[in-house]
């Protein structure tokens, strides 16, 4: 590219810049998404050291180390946070001084959460054993199952949007479809023992409840019946309560749509209302001629 092409590009794309700002006046940097994801791979390491990480974890150094990956994760978490506030609160014109102060609390806070996030994604991954005749050990869920990562990105995600932070929690649950082709949204409700069987193709809705409990298979689709924007806000997608099983390629659809306890949903069920406890709905099945 020669001198003149060069100052004409770089001329097209600053007047793109002020014709459709994405930055506010004061310049305030969003987080990066390498930044971001850097502290989800700090998150995981201290949950499940070993698991992604090539490292040993002795006995003796156990204090040493666990330590330093907290007060380094507690850097890089509070810095994220305060890029994440600082640039909210300049869209909207409001001061940015307190951000760095509140997001140093606010990771201290959400660290705190970690023994109780552990816990959660234990009982998770016994779940997926329990349900999965192919599963081999707890080990081999935590290392190489989508639906483990899915939910585990997500329930820090969920923790994140539980306290407000703007752009964090969904940056992560992109992070966790690209990988996982799950797609849960950070607000969704999940119960304790979730287990997400094989995965591909699952969309979990903003304001879905999940009981305990709770198994889905690929292709499972928990969304709204309209996508309206005025309906932001508004619970639109289902409540499954616990104990209940989804099959693969099934949809169920709207805010009041309740599956009761103990329920199974079958295959490509297309379901829009209600169901009582220990419902079985099954589609019809296609007719179909063997020659």
């Amino acid at each position: 590219m020669n001198q003149d092409a060069l100052a004409a590009l770089t001329t097209q794309l600053i007047e793109s810049y002020d014709e459709h700002p994405t930055l506010p006046d004061q310049g305030e940097p969003l987080p990066s998404l390498e930044a971001i994801v850097e502290v989800l791979s700090d998150v995981r390491r201290l949950l499940f050291p070993g698991f992604y990480a090539d490292e040993h974890l002795p006995l003796s150094a156990r204090p040493q180390r666990v330590g330093y990956w907290l007060s380094r994760l507690h850097q890089r978490l509070s810095r994220v946070l305060c890029l994440a506030l600082a640039h909210d609160r300049a869209r909207h014109g409001a001061s940015t001084s307190a951000c760095p102060k509140e997001s140093e609390s606010l990771s201290a806070r959400l660290l705190e959460r970690l023994p109780a996030l552990r816990l959660a994604l234990i009982l998770d991954a016994q779940a997926a054993l329990d349900g999965d005749p192919a599963a081999a050990n707890l080990e081999e869920v935590i290392l190489t199952y989508p639906g483990f990562e899915a939910i585990l990105t997500h329930r820090l995600a969920h923790e994140l949007y539980l306290a407000r932070v703007p752009y964090l929690p969904r940056a992560l649950s992109e992070h966790a479809h690209s990988h996982t082709g799950i797609d849960i949204h950070p607000g969704a409700r999940v119960g304790a023992s979730f287990f997400i069987d094989h995965g591909t193709g699952v969309v979990i809705g903003e304001t879905t409840v999940i009981g305990d409990r709770v198994k889905v298979y690929q292709g499972v689709t928990l969304g709204a019946l309209s996508v309206k924007r005025t309906l932001s806000g508004v619970k639109r997608h289902p409540t499954i309560e616990d104990d209940v099983v989804i099959y693969s390629g099934a949809t169920v659809l709207g805010g009041d749509t309740v599956v009761g306890r103990g329920s199974m949903i079958g295959g490509n069920v297309w379901l829009t209302r209600s169901v009582p406890p220990g419902s079985s709905i099954v589609g019809t099945p296609p007719s179909f001629e063997v020659r």
